[in-house]
């Protein structure tokens, strides 16, 4: 491969504390060097003045694996959740699923906690580590058994992994279309209260502090489930939590006029949900920002609501749409990066998150004040369903580099 020159960038990697104006080095498919250094004759170049240069982003649970639409977000690495035809509950499906973006997006696959994600059979967890997956999960769905979660929890301290978990009171919820409110009432959705995630996490928390155990809680979506994680974390609870920027710049009003593009799992929360949120993404509560991409066709949106399938297509527009809640919340760029990079790869263990010299040649290059507006139809994904179809953002993705080859090009 020929060497790569990125001058005149930004740099910002939140793994070293790096935020300067520097040149990066890529060779071997590595990080060569940062700053001022000879750049070899043959070296290809990318003049990034006025960008910048992050880790490729890390995707911290995914249910579609759309390579094309990564690359496109900067993202380069992501988290396969076990939703998938079949679920991922065997080794040889673990496998299968890392080979779906190589080589230039790292698919790195969670194991189904129960075989075909029933909620009764612990599956083969043991197996599927030793052929390639870095965390289990519960999928779009609560364990409704404490039974089965404990050991769960059990088995999966047994081996370090962490449980990944839908925090979602499955008795609460069945059947349910949105959060219970004005709004659902409004429009007859059958709805579930807000109280169903704040009872799903406190469960499982306490079933994990039980068991030894490390909890990461994919979407808390709500000012009671931020307070009971807090309130875990002081215990000494081992327990990260993620979010989507869905839930930090919309609220139930959102689904007026029966938008199924709106129709999210968990659904969209009220105003005050929504403002506790960007105080978690404020205080540090919330670790991760994960794009949740979920996308669906429109023969699964375009129905009436209570029909429509939950889900977004969320890659593409992660990166502007994590710029304008941090906007909000007054959340440096820096730390907006490490939510997306560096702490994910913390957190799950893979490789990537950082610009270190030796580290993976795993690169985003974007225009972090570049203006544009959100086009659904214009989305690499196979699926448009999006939210926010329309809205003014900022934040554009020039280039991703994978393993030192430019794998996207804006």
């Amino acid at each position: 491969m020929r060497p790569l020159a990125i001058t005149g960038a930004r740099v910002i990697d939140p793994a070293s504390g790096t935020d300067a104006t520097l040149d990066i080095l890529v060779a071997d498919r590595t990080v060569a060097a940062i700053g001022k250094s000879e750049i070899p004759s043959d070296a290809q170049r990318i003049d990034a003045s006025g960008l910048v240069a992050a880790p490729g982003l890390v995707d911290a649970g995914v249910f579609k694996s759309e390579p094309a639409a990564f690359l496109a977000g900067g993202i380069t690495r992501t988290l396969l959740m076990p939703d998938q035809s079949p679920v991922i509950d065997d080794p040889a499906l673990a496998e299968r699923a890392q080979r779906i973006g190589k080589p230039h997006v790292w698919v790195h696959p969670l194991a189904a906690a129960t075989r075909g994600l029933a909620g009764t059979e612990l599956a083969e967890v043991a197996l599927m580590k030793a052929a390639g997956a870095v965390a289990i999960a519960t999928g779009r769905r609560q364990i409704a058994s404490s039974a089965v979660m404990y050991r769960l929890l059990q088995y999966a301290a047994a081996f370090d992994l962490v449980t990944v978990v839908h925090a979602e009171d499955a008795a609460l919820t069945e059947g349910a279309e949105a959060t219970t409110g004005e709004i659902a009432t409004r429009l007859g959705l059958a709805s579930a209260p807000a109280i169903a995630e704040a009872i799903a996490i406190a469960r499982d928390v306490r079933l994990a502090e039980a068991a030894g155990a490390r909890l990461h809680i994919h979407k808390v979506t709500t000012a009671e489930g931020l307070d009971v994680i807090r309130a875990a974390r002081q215990r000494g609870a081992r327990i990260t939590c993620g979010t989507a920027p869905a839930y930090l710049l919309l609220n139930d009003e959102a689904v007026t006029g029966y938008r199924t593009f709106t129709r999210l799992s968990p659904p969209l929360r009220s105003e005050d949900d929504r403002r506790a949120l960007l105080g978690g993404l404020a205080d540090g509560t919330i670790d991760c920002l994960t794009s949740a991409h979920d996308p669906r066709g429109q023969d699964e949106k375009r129905l009436p609501f209570a029909q429509a399938t939950p889900g977004m297509s969320g890659a593409e527009t992660l990166l502007a749409l994590a710029i304008s809640a941090g906007e909000n919340a007054d959340v440096p760029l820096a730390r907006l990066i490490a939510m997306m990079s560096a702490t994910p790869a913390a957190i799950f263990g893979v490789p990537g998150g950082t610009l270190a010299k030796g580290a993976p040649a795993d690169i985003v290059l974007f225009d972090a004040g570049a203006p544009w507006r959100i086009d659904a139809s214009k989305f690499v994904s196979a699926s448009d369903n999006t939210p926010f179809d329309g809205l003014p953002v900022q934040g554009r993705v020039k280039w991703t580099v994978k393993g030192g080859e430019i794998a996207f090009a804006g």
